[in-house]
């Protein structure tokens, strides 16, 4: 609509609602024509109408509410962390509430596209605006702020000695508006991340702020700077929470904080170390319930699920699950017991921590301040007459002499290590010193895996698929019609709404490499083949790649082609 019938609806909304008088505001229409002026201020200042008026028919004309009352004390002054109280006067803006999906934002322009915009980038999130009039806003602007600098100035006045006495669960529900300032930050914050589903929590200073970040489906997202004032003190009631020692500094510290949000338990995993600014905190989440620990809801298709399933009811041999930090291995692992778990077994389990706790399995958590190691644990284990036994992660050479010759007595062993691909887990192996034969004789099967971002399904558009899209992951269209076999190549293509954040993306599912050690793989072993041979011999057997598990997530509309040139890599 013009800019000019925009003005002129505006009149005649005030003519038929409010009384306003045909002559006043063909006046008042002449003087915004000649100065550019917005309508409404031309008829406030003439006193043709009220500030109230103009703002209830504007809020008619453009289907935005109006808001009578902005009460700013029921405005949480978190809302404004991150804004200037300068932008917010400069562009008439002032968020007032938030929900899982949209942010209220106060206006009195609704044609401030650039200001909304802005703090939509700002929150990851859609901007919802309400009306209300300058004075209105302006009041609540200066007192909102008034507030949060208040609650700013308290964290900067907290006390590094922090005295709080902790329950064994903190419930996040209970603070209160008595607590310390810092108290009730630390709150607000694991709070927000628990309701984002954030997987991480990135506390890091620099020289002159402080920045607070999530990890959301694996990427991470700027939440929050802070005055680097603030880090002692925010710092210092983390390790309270954790039962560390706040006075040292100069050493990398570890701890566990358990919270409590409406029922649901979070295990907290902190680690501190020291950097050139400060201390660096990262806290890792496990919301426990919303953990899955089934293979078909994890996204193992049938057949995969059927050689796991095969591979771990056999009486011994050691089934490796492999992949980068935070890839999913031990929800795999855990789901692998799940499956197995019945009365006439002894399962064993030495983890650090321990992430799942599982009802009929002997769970043993590292500690190697009183020497309790994988070693230690993995042969105290061995003692207790066990069936399965599961380690947590081979980290060195004795872990793993351990369990290979536990696994060659009869046992049937489950383990985790850090590398890229299913093959590069025998090659890690003999890295370790293991030698070939022990490998050959014990490994029954490596599973490696990644996790890659689903595409939000609320906003994402279907696009047809062409060679030169493809030739990024290294195939054509004409490959995956015949690997698939369809007859049509559609790609999601991601945008970004208020349901995923803005991101384009909600969730993730899982990508898997299986190699069962067949005679093959096993010839390869024996005679010290790298891992190129061993992915050459085992790929000639039947093993599908990470890249073709992710391919396979593609042409059925579950993830985005730059997702899966993000995960996975060409294979050579």
């Amino acid at each position: 609509m013009p800019y000019q019938s925009l003005e002129q609806r505006l009149g005649e909304l005030l003519i038929q609602n409010l009384g306003l008088k045909e002559e006043d505001l063909q006046e008042a229409l002449k003087i915004h024509q000649q100065t550019r002026r917005r309508l409404g201020d031309v008829l406030v200042e003439k006193r043709y109408a009220r500030p109230e008026d103009v703002a209830k028919a504007i809020s008619l004309q453009m289907g935005i509410p109006y808001v009578e009352d902005l009460k700013p004390d029921d405005i949480d002054p978190k809302m404004v962390l991150g804004l200037s109280i300068h932008y917010c006067r400069e562009h008439h803006v002032l968020p007032v509430s938030m929900n899982e999906n949209r942010v209220r934002v106060a206006i009195i322009d609704p044609l401030n596209y650039e200001a909304l915009d802005s703090l939509r980038i700002h929150f990851k999130m859609s901007v919802e605006p309400v009306l209300t009039i300058a004075a209105k806003l302006d009041d609540a602007i200066n007192k909102v702020f008034e507030r949060s600098e208040n609650m700013i100035k308290g964290l900067e006045d907290e006390p590094e000695d922090l005295d709080i006495s902790l329950s064994e669960t903190i419930d996040l529900l209970e603070s209160s508006d008595d607590e310390a300032p810092v108290i009730r930050f630390v709150n607000s914050l694991l709070f927000r991340a628990v309701k984002e589903k954030a997987s991480d929590i990135h506390i890091e200073p620099y020289e002159k702020n402080v920045i607070v970040r999530f990890r959301i489906d694996g990427m991470l997202y700027d939440v929050y700077t802070a005055p680097k004032r603030l880090h002692a003190a925010i710092a210092s009631r983390i390790k309270v929470m954790a039962e560390l020692n706040i006075a040292e500094k100069r050493t990398p510290q570890d701890g566990r904080v358990r919270v409590k949000l409406a029922n649901r338990e979070i295990d907290i995993r902190l680690n501190i170390v020291p950097v050139v600014y400060g201390e660096r905190l990262v806290m890792r989440l496990l919301d426990k319930s919303s953990v899955i620990l089934d293979l078909e809801t994890l996204g193992f298709e049938e057949g995969i699920r059927q050689t796991i399933g095969e591979l771990t009811n056999r009486k011994y041999g050691i089934f490796l699950v492999t992949g980068p930090t935070g890839s999913g291995k031990s929800t795999t692992l855990s789901a692998c017991l799940k499956n197995i778990l019945s009365p006439d077994k002894n399962i064993i389990t030495v983890e650090d921590p321990v992430e799942y706790q599982l009802p009929g399995v002997g769970q043993i958590a590292v500690n190697p301040k009183v020497g309790l190691t994988f070693a230690t644990g993995l042969r105290a284990i061995l003692r207790q007459d066990p069936d399965v036994v599961m380690v947590g992660e081979i980290r060195d050479r004795e872990t793993a002499e351990i369990a290979i010759q536990a696994s060659l007595t009869g046992h049937l062993v489950l383990s985790t290590l850090h590398t890229n691909d299913a093959p590069g887990a025998i090659t890690r192996l003999a890295d370790m010193g293991i030698e070939p034969f022990l490998v050959a004789s014990s490994v029954v099967g490596v599973l490696a895996q990644r996790l890659l971002r689903v595409v939000c399904h609320n906003c994402s558009e279907d696009i047809e698929g062409t060679d030169d899209m493809l030739a990024t992951a290294g195939v054509t269209v004409d490959y995956l019609k015949q690997t698939f076999g369809i007859d049509k190549i559609i790609l999601k293509r991601a945008h970004g709404c208020h349901e995923c954040r803005q991101t384009g993306y909600a969730g993730r599912t899982a990508i898997h490499e299986l190699m069962v050690v067949t005679d093959g793989v096993r010839a390869n072993i024996l005679a010290g083949d790298d891992a190129a041979s061993i992915r050459n011999t085992a790929t000639k057997e039947g093993l599908k790649t990470l890249r073709m598990s992710a391919l396979e997530k593609l042409v059925t509309g579950q993830t985005t082609l730059e997702e899966i040139v993000r995960t996975t890599q060409l294979e050579s």
